[in-house]
């Protein structure tokens, strides 16, 4: 009877020739199949029963798709990188499923784009650049950094490297989060999120989603910012309510943002931020460098295999 695993996370799919043997000389088969951002739940449902490993990207592993692998074959489910929002812990856990995450793995990365969203935004760098390019030679009015406060939502490994990088820019440093992070402390104040909103001129979003914080960038977070602040997202695209953010971007009550991640990924051709002069958009690449992708390949694989071969007799 073959012995299958599953790779959906596309940066190992990439690079997985690398780590074929590894898994052949336990007398496993690894799939790779095709994925754009990440695999339908449908998809799931029908096929994850069939592995008893999986190297996960952002898939929707919900209840009902860890019953479905509980009932398979299922043993051990890595989550490539760091977010874990797309994934049911408690039914895991209730499961008796092997479960790891690389936490902790790319706050140099994800800090590095943060950095750069900032500086695109205060010097308007995308907006000369369009214009040079058509022929034009705009000079935009920018916002010197030094002095100005960045407010830091999430102060985890992502939200203290980013703080490492904006003090060294001249910045002042505030932060929240939802539980005190001693950390922190060196940087600057933590405080409430509604103040951090009030008193920021760039406000960046590095934490992590959840039920709790699902939309909580909404109409009245963004009525709290001033109309000169910015807002930056490399953490998960459904902490913003789009709707609301287009709003205030389009009357000019918020000056501008950069956005890594969004509610639909990839982000729909109908989305009405791809309208905005005012907004950046990315592709949900703060974490993808080579050196970054080499270190978390390695990791998740060897986090697989410790799982595969557990002996459970």
């Amino acid at each position: 009877m073959t012995r299958r695993i599953l790779i959906s996370c596309r940066h190992l799919q990439r690079c997985f020739d690398d780590f074929q043997t590894e898994f052949a000389e336990l007398g496993y088969v690894c799939d790779l199949p095709k994925v754009d951002q990440q695999l339908e739940e449908s998809w799931l449902l029908e096929h994850v029963g069939e592995y008893e490993g999986v190297i996960a990207g952002d898939d929707p592993f919900s209840r009902e798709v860890l019953e479905v692998g509980r009932r398979g074959k299922l043993r051990g489910l890595v989550k490539w990188g760091i977010g874990i929002d797309s994934i049911d812990l408690g039914a895991v856990e209730e499961f008796g499923i092997d479960f790891a995450h690389t936490p902790g793995a790319f706050g140099d990365e994800v800090a590095d784009v943060a950095l750069g969203y900032i500086v695109m935004l205060a010097r308007g760098l995308r907006d000369i650049d369009q214009s040079v390019r058509g022929g034009g030679w705009v000079k935009p009015v920018g916002v010197s950094l030094r002095g100005k406060t960045a407010g830091i939502v999430g102060l985890g490994s992502i939200g203290r490297s980013i703080a490492e990088r904006a003090r060294a820019f001249g910045m002042e440093l505030v932060g929240s989060d939802v539980v005190p992070v001693s950390a922190w402390n060196e940087f600057g104040p933590q405080i409430d999120l509604d103040d951090l909103l009030t008193n920021s001129d760039f406000v960046v979003l590095a934490c992590s989603l959840t039920d709790k914080n699902r939309g909580m960038i909404d109409e009245r977070a963004l009525d709290l910012m001033r109309s000169s602040a910015f807002l930056v997202n490399v953490a998960r695209g459904p902490l913003v309510d789009e709707a609301a953010l287009v709003r205030h971007l389009r009357k000019g009550s918020l000056r501008g943002a950069a956005l890594d991640v969004f509610e639909i990924e990839p982000l729909p051709g109908t989305s009405r931020l791809r309208d905005l002069d005012n907004c950046i958009l990315g592709s949900h690449n703060g974490s993808n460098t080579r050196e970054a992708v080499d270190r978390v390949n390695r990791l998740a694989v060897d986090l697989l295999l410790q799982f595969l071969r557990v002996d459970r007799s």
